[in-house]
């Protein structure tokens, strides 16, 4: 089965080693529409200060993709974090691109890592059957390229590195467990393009599974400097499954979602602490994020019967909004936020880990809208592969040109 599977770039900086499906989505990746005049009046205008030297990931731009013009193969990026499993497979479409496939599977590949350092049996069970559909998918698209990423749970895990390996036996797919610094620079890569116009740097941040990685960025070029960063290990489910309480009583998961943030506070506060110069800085400040955490609430604060994608990637709403919905749920019963569309069962144990971290980000960096995202490492992964691609185009264009020179 291996030897069927299309290859893998692995080029991350850590360690590697050789429910149901989601709708397809059929649409191309570009800047949304900006809101009208009168909605945009309700933003803060982005504001920043001259940057500043600091130890941060890699943020080589990748270039626009005009040599993918004819070409027609498809690429894929399979993002494997600590609660869901991820595929897009997509193909070149000017400068831009468009998926052909998708799937998503919630598979808590982390549940119970935090008490035990080790991937359970079940949980890892749970993502072979989501990455056995996965590998059927690239096969059937005849993938020319493909990366596929494994985050937090597997770099945390002392059995991480063992079924990596058994994923590839099993399915054929050479996952690459990579650094919280590559994980970083793929969000940014992304998702960048949803940030608001202005000057000065802003907070690139994505919430995920079992880490929260925060990235201050300024524009440069066709993707943003990288002017700091931060990851911690706190993502919805490993701050779900660290602070523990109980949902009896409010006052109980009050207490629980005061200790939640507390914790997660003064993990940021090191990061904290280097951005205050920024916060300051004369022009009005710019958040956006990347995360199940930020798409849910901002599907809570449109009201949908259900999840949009649409009507929620490129949005840009107020951060007071984010905050009154966080603090509604933080005050909810596990009950009653089943019961709200958008959330259900997948998501309403995770969901107050979740409010907790972004309200922890939004008093580091106060910005008074906040710009959603539904894209992320995926994507990046997905610029990066046809780049790359459209490189070596080039550079074998190049050497073929000489030598019929040389001739």
């Amino acid at each position: 089965m291996a030897d069927q599977s299309p290859p893998d770039i692995r080029r991350g900086h850590g360690k590697t080693r050789g429910g149901t499906s989601g709708k397809v989505a059929d649409f191309r990746y570009k800047r949304p529409s900006r809101p009208d005049k009168r909605s945009k009046s309700k933003s803060a205008q982005p504001r920043g200060a001259k940057p500043r030297g600091a130890s941060a990931p890699s943020a080589k731009p990748a270039p626009s993709l005009p040599e993918a013009r004819g070409r027609k193969q498809a690429y894929a990026a399979l993002d494997l974090g600590t609660n869901n499993c991820r595929l897009l497979i997509a193909r070149p479409s000017g400068e831009n691109f468009t998926v052909i496939d998708a799937f998503s599977r919630v598979v808590r590949l982390g549940e119970g890592l935090a008490a035990s350092g080790r991937l359970s049996d079940e949980a890892m069970d749970r993502t072979l059957a989501a990455l056995h559909v996965c590998a059927e998918k690239l096969r059937r698209r005849h993938v020319h390229l493909a990366r596929s990423v494994a985050t937090e749970a597997c770099r945390r895990a002392a059995n991480g590195e063992e079924f990596i390996e058994r994923v590839r036996q099993e399915t054929g797919i050479v996952l690459d467990i990579i650094s919280a610094q590559e994980e970083a620079r793929l969000a940014v890569l992304g998702c960048h393009i949803l940030l608001e116009d202005g000057e000065g740097p802003a907070v690139i941040f994505d919430i995920g599974g079992g880490s929260t990685e925060l990235v201050l960025v300024e524009p440069s070029g066709a993707v943003p400097r990288i002017i700091d960063w931060m990851s911690v290990p706190w993502g919805v489910v490993s701050l779900t499954d660290t602070v523990t309480g109980s949902d009896d009583s409010e006052e109980e998961r009050l207490d629980r979602y005061r200790r939640m943030r507390k914790t997660v506070r003064d993990s940021f506060k090191p990061f904290a602490d280097r951005v205050r110069e920024f916060v300051k800085g004369p022009h009005p400040i710019r958040l956006l994020g990347t995360s199940g955490t930020v798409t849910t609430l901002a599907s809570l604060h449109l009201e949908l019967p259900q999840y949009d994608r649409q009507a929620v990637d490129g949005l840009i709403l107020r951060s007071q909004a984010m905050r009154d919905i966080s603090v509604k749920l933080s005050h909810m019963s596990g009950v009653d936020r089943r019961k709200l569309p958008c959330i259900g069962d997948d998501r309403a144990n995770l969901v107050v880990a979740g409010c907790a971290i972004l309200e922890s980000i939004l008093d580091i960096w106060p910005s008074e809208t906040l710009g959603v995202a539904d894209r992320g490492i995926r994507e990046g992964i997905l610029r990066s592969l046809m780049a790359a691609d459209a490189d070596g185009d080039r550079s074998r264009a190049a050497l073929q040109r000489m030598r019929e020179q040389d001739v």
